[in-house]
């Protein structure tokens, strides 16, 4: 075996270079964060042949001293961190003072810096050299530009897994969408071969931020998206969540930051996948913008190269705050809710307003309901029992305004036996009343078996299941939730469980990869969800099966409950399949469908 012996620090820095500059986008995303940490508030990016040819980023923040800048092309030197404390805490982007000296590397590197209002600036070269810098004094207002020439002139293998030049700079391009949505504060402009591709202005408020947000993300998204802004035990999460209607077939707009940075992280994506479950196709992706703001020192940035994953200290109380919030917003999502944008911090939902006098609120609502799943399944019965006789006091003229009109109007009509016509103040609305009914049957059983709590039965056999320890282990400290989920699990060895009892409407399923499932889950993400997602299953199944069918012919008094009851229902604008429940289609859409004004 060779003798052990130290790297030059060229070669050093190369290796280095391996985990900090991947391609072109790499060398724009770390110069682009340093930007950002010294206060700029206008960066100007230029980019040639993909980023190969020449990256230039200038910006106007602290700068760098004369004694700082050949410094700056030291490797693990920076002036973010100074003591371990302080990387337990890190809330700049950049500190680990790898960037400059990995670039410098493998590209020719030129950085030209003033850190006064006044007086003479001052410049630094390097080419790949053994840590040489050429330091001399040069024009330059305060901030800072640094010019990246020939990416890997000096190490060709790593040139060729490089891909086209459109590819390269499409990359280039991700990353600056991904930092102007969380720096809202800071102007950026792109040039791709001196064109001018990207002008993002700083936008102070919410709708100069949702200019921005919609000139990246596209505006379909923020035309069908709610802002919310929540804050609970130290945790704010607030940006745009997209409506469960606006799913896509790729996580390809899903945008979520902590404390600024951006990161793919799976207990956010657990988080939001539960959120969004009960109102989205399979196999269907939301969208969002989101940002987490929390304690720097309750989160490590320090645990991947690219610092695009982070450890929580808390993963727990972090997973369950991301899945409450963006379940109490995706819950309120109703008809007329669409235009609300805001969410209470107080995570409660908006009071439902109730439209008429209380005589006519009595010819357009459901009665009142028993509680208890057993009356609920024996009340899913055909809206028709339930209204009989209200026809003559619905077809009334009701004395109503636009102003006072209810989000979904009242009904004037039912289209072969599918659709109900209604009319509301934007113009006409189409409702699937199958699928309006599904999901406001499936709510209330929901709401039923939350009140009442679930019924269990013993199993004649108990199942016998073989696990780690550390399972067995788990298993035994949240007895009480799995007891809560009608599960009884009991020790019966180092490594194995009994299950004695489960909830009676889970009779059919097959126990143990449920159990084993919900196990792995809490290992993984401090939670479960599972046996609540086959809860939901059943009932989801016995509300369709028990909602009006297609071709029932309703009354107008019928029709006009079902409407209320969707206004006053939570995620009614979807069915339990994630399909919508209804469409508007306003005045000036008919018009154009008539030529009308023309």
């Amino acid at each position: 075996m060779p003798k052990i012996h130290l790297l030059s620090p060229r070669l050093a820095n190369q290796i280095a270079a391996g985990e900090v500059v991947e391609r072109p986008a790499s060398v724009i995303k770390e110069l682009l964060e340093n930007s950002i940490d010294s206060g700029a508030s206008r960066i100007d990016i230029d980019v040639e042949n993909g980023g190969v040819k020449l990256i230039r980023v200038r910006d106007n923040g602290c700068g760098i001293g004369q004694d700082d800048l050949p410094l700056a092309l030291s490797r693990h030197a920076t002036s973010k961190i100074e003591q371990l404390d302080d990387l337990e805490a890190v809330a700049t982007l950049g500190f680990r003072g790898e960037a400059l000296a990995s670039i410098s590397s493998v590209a020719r590197l030129a950085i030209a810096t003033n850190a006064n209002d006044t007086g003479p600036g001052w410049k630094a070269e390097a080419e790949g050299r053994d840590m040489a810098v050429n330091l001399a004094p040069a024009a330059h207002p305060r901030g800072t530009t640094v010019e990246v020439r020939d990416l890997f002139f000096n190490t060709p293998a790593r040139r060729k897994f490089l891909r086209a030049e459109s590819t390269e700079y499409k990359r280039i391009d991700e990353v600056l969408r991904k930092l102007a949505l969380s720096h809202f504060d800071v102007d950026f402009t792109l040039r791709n071969n001196g064109k001018v591709v990207h002008q993002f202005r700083s936008a102070d408020g919410q709708l100069a931020q949702e200019r921005r947000v919609a000139a990246i993300c596209g505006p379909a998204f923020m035309e069908n998206a709610l802002y919310l802004d929540v804050a609970a035990a130290g945790l704010r999460l607030w940006g745009w969540v997209g409506l469960p209607t606006f799913s896509r077939s790729q996580a390809d707009l899903q945008h979520f930051y902590v404390n600024g940075r951006s990161i793919r992280d799976k207990l956010v994506t657990h988080a939001v996948r539960q959120a969004y479950q009960d109102v989205m196709y399979h196999g269907r992706h939301p969208a969002f913008v989101l940002y987490l703001e929390l304690n720097p020192a309750d989160v490590d940035v320090n645990v991947h190269p690219t610092k695009h994953e982070v450890r929580f200290r808390d993963s727990r109380t972090v997973h369950d705050f991301l899945f409450r919030s963006l379940h109490r917003a995706v819950a309120d999502i109703r008809p007329g809710s669409q235009t609300v944008s805001a969410v209470s911090n107080s995570m409660t939902p908006p009071a439902i307003t109730t439209y008429g006098t209380p005589v006519e609120q009595a010819a357009i609502s459901f009665p009142a309901r028993q509680s208890g799943f057993q009356n609920v399944s024996e009340q899913i019965s055909i809206y028709g029992e339930l209204h009989r006789g209200q026809d003559e006091l619905a077809s009334q003229s009701l004395p109503e305004t636009d102003e006072t009109l209810p989000p979904l109007g009242f009904a004037i009509a039912q289209l072969k036996g599918i659709y109900i016509l209604a009319e509301n103040a934007a113009g006409l609305v189409l409702v699937d009343m199958h699928a309006a009914h599904e999901r406001i049957t499936y709510e209330r059983m929901k709401q039923a078996f939350s009140a009442e709590g679930l019924r269990s039965q013993p199993l004649l056999v108990p199942t016998s299941l073989a696990v780690s320890q550390a399972e067995a282990d788990l298993a035994e400290e949240q007895s009480a939730m799995f007891e809560e989920l009608g599960f009884q699990l009991q020790r019966a060895g180092p490594e194995s469980l009994l299950v004695r009892q489960m909830p009676s409407m889970l009779r059919d399923a097959d126990v143990e990869p449920l159990v084993r499932d919900v196990l792995s889950d809490l290992t993984s993400h401090g939670s479960s969800d599972r046996i609540r997602q086959h809860l939901n299953e059943i009932m989801a199944t016995m509300a369709c099966h028990g909602s009006v069918r297609a071709n029932r012919k309703l009354s107008v008094a019928e029709m006009n409950a079902l409407l209320r009851d969707m206004e006053s229902t939570e995620r009614s604008g979807q069915c339990n399949h994630g399909r919508p429940t209804w469409t508007q289609i306003s005045l000036d859409e008919l018009d154009k469908l008539f030529m009308r004004g023309k």
